[in-house]
């Protein structure tokens, strides 16, 4: 199942063993069984560290756990991890043969000292690129605290489980067989949600800081960009960010990224990440704005409650995916109604679903989930779609694709708990049209994130940032960058030249005043 390549990385990766660990198999007469066994039997040879043991008793059959010699395993896979998954296996090993983990003293602390039987399990589908986040999270806790256990679960061999939870998107997660969240998270916010007195911990952490010269609201490009020209103008930078990398990890395909043929989304932050903690940057990760505090000494207070002060502030918290806001599509969120077809389009598989949206995300997604549903339509409100020629001459190729041009979309409608179907007005005509869907897929633009900044700068109409030509705003020292402002052309290219501007001209500012 594993070509040479892949075995020899592996057991390079498996040389880091630092105590035996064993493989236990949970197989039946399945063919999925039989993918597993030979997928497990090429990994136990590539080190003698590795024992594969095919007496296992857990309920889901195929499945494998991972433990230490004699323990019994806490880390499960229901599936085969592979695509997007693999890394989580490949970690999952190290980590339960005593590697230590990348993070810090304090949050291993922290983890290692949670007290209580926490019992995951996320289903996944391995095309989701955030799915990874939360199975390497959750395993690496597991790892490290005998009272937590955690199991990743593919929704495609498990279709059953898939049905009877009503799991519509994914990750989706359970704690103890009772729904936990949806969507992706980080290792801190699974922590912060199970470990109360943390909130805490990390108020005080942060009121304490002294004030910073440049402090950037926003993880995303340009976000990253402006603190990397802050912080190599030798002032103390400090970057706040809801989630590091923004909207754009939920991008996947990236081909216009100048000297860069083709990337994704969780690569390119990755790189950006590393690139500002090359520099002196204290990058305050999973929190969240919610007030500017205007003065001498500018102020932010955070979600949990602290106040970080700075004597200059840069703008970059970005945009989200804007929402249809029509009836149906807030109750059935996750229950059909979804936003990245990457992650969500496997579930699926063989049924019929919308794309509401003709720009370039909306064709790309109705490409992408015609390689794996019955059939898609794609409804565009204007007279004709607004994507680059070259995607649109994908998309008429594909047999098993409607577009639908003056399409207005009135209601998402549903059944039994999930979406059922979709209502739309023939603007052309002035007719209601019904379609049966199983999901509808929402791609219509982007919403700058701007709710908490309203009545402390000039915002437009759509809610931007205005901005003048050095990145300043109405307010002085408040500078700001990206999608969230006026800047037309809401690119990643152009973000993160506007996070360099902005940088420049706080410092500007730092030295006239």
């Amino acid at each position: 199942m594993l070509d040479n390549n892949i075995k020899e990385q592996l057991r390079t990766y498996l040389e880091r063993l630092q105590q035996p660990i064993e493989l236990v198999a949970s197989l039946d007469s399945s063919t999925a069984a039989a993918e597993m066994r030979e997928f497990l039997q090429d990994i136990a040879p590539l080190s003698d560290k590795v024992t594969l043991r095919e007496d296992g008793n857990d309920k889901r059959r195929p499945s494998f756990g991972i433990a230490r010699a004699g323990d019994a395993p806490r880390v499960h896979f229901a599936g085969i991890p592979m695509g997007h998954e693999f890394t989580s296996l490949i970690l999952a090993l190290l980590q339960v043969g005593g590697y230590p983990p990348k993070f810090s003293d304090e949050i291993i602390e922290q983890i290692r000292n949670l007290k209580g039987e926490f019992h995951f399990e996320t289903y996944i589908s391995l095309t989701c690129h955030n799915c990874p986040d939360v199975v390497q999270a959750m395993n690496l806790m597991a790892a490290l605290n005998p009272g937590i256990t955690h199991t990743m679960i593919d929704g495609g061999i498990y279709p059953d489980e898939v049905n009877e939870r009503q799991i519509m998107a994914v990750p989706s997660a359970f704690l103890n067989s009772k729904p936990f969240e949806n969507g992706r998270m980080e290792l801190e916010q699974i922590l912060a949600r199970i470990d109360t007195s943390g909130i805490e911990r990390d108020a005080a952490q942060l009121n304490a800081k002294a004030p910073f010269d440049v402090l950037v609201i926003g993880g995303g490009p340009a976000g990253s960009a402006a603190a990397v020209y802050a912080a190599r103008k030798g002032i103390r930078t400090g970057v706040v960010a809801d989630r590091f990398g923004g909207q754009v990890m939920d991008t996947m395909a990236i081909e216009n990224f100048i000297s860069v043929k083709e990337t994704d989304g969780p690569k390119l932050v990755s790189a950006l990440e590393e690139h500002v903690k090359s520099y002196d940057v204290d990058i305050m990760n999973l929190q969240r704005a919610e007030e500017l505090i205007p003065g001498e000494v500018l102020g932010i207070r955070l979600a949990n409650g602290a106040i970080l002060k700075s004597k200059s502030i840069i703008i970059a918290t970005g945009a989200r995916w804007k929402e249809l806001n029509v009836p149906g599509e807030k109750e059935y969120r996750g229950k059909g109604v979804a936003y990245c077809p990457h992650c969500d389009g496997p579930l699926f598989k063989g049924k019929k679903v919308a794309v509401v949206g003709g720009g370039n995300s909306g064709v790309e997604a109705a490409i992408d989930l015609a390689g794996i549903v019955e059939h898609v339509t794609l409804l565009q409100f204007d007279e004709q779609l607004k994507a680059d020629a070259v995607l649109q001459k994908k998309l008429f190729s594909m047999s098993n694709v409607t577009v639908i041009c003056q399409a207005q979309t009135l209601e998402v409608t549903g059944a039994d708990g999930k979406v059922s179907g979709l209502d739309y007005l023939d603007r052309a005509t002035n007719s209601k049209h019904h379609l049966q869907l199983a999901a509808v897929f929402v791609q219509i633009g982007l919403k700058p994130n701007t709710d908490w900044l309203k009545n402390t700068l000039n915002l437009t109409q759509y809610g931007e940032i205005e901005v003048d030509n050095h990145g300043g705003t109405s307010l002085p020292g408040v500078f700001a960058a990206g999608d969230v402002t006026t800047t037309p052309y809401k690119q990643i290219v152009i973000a993160l030249g506007d996070g360099a501007k902005a940088a420049l001209g706080a410092f500007d500012h730092l030295i006239r005043h």
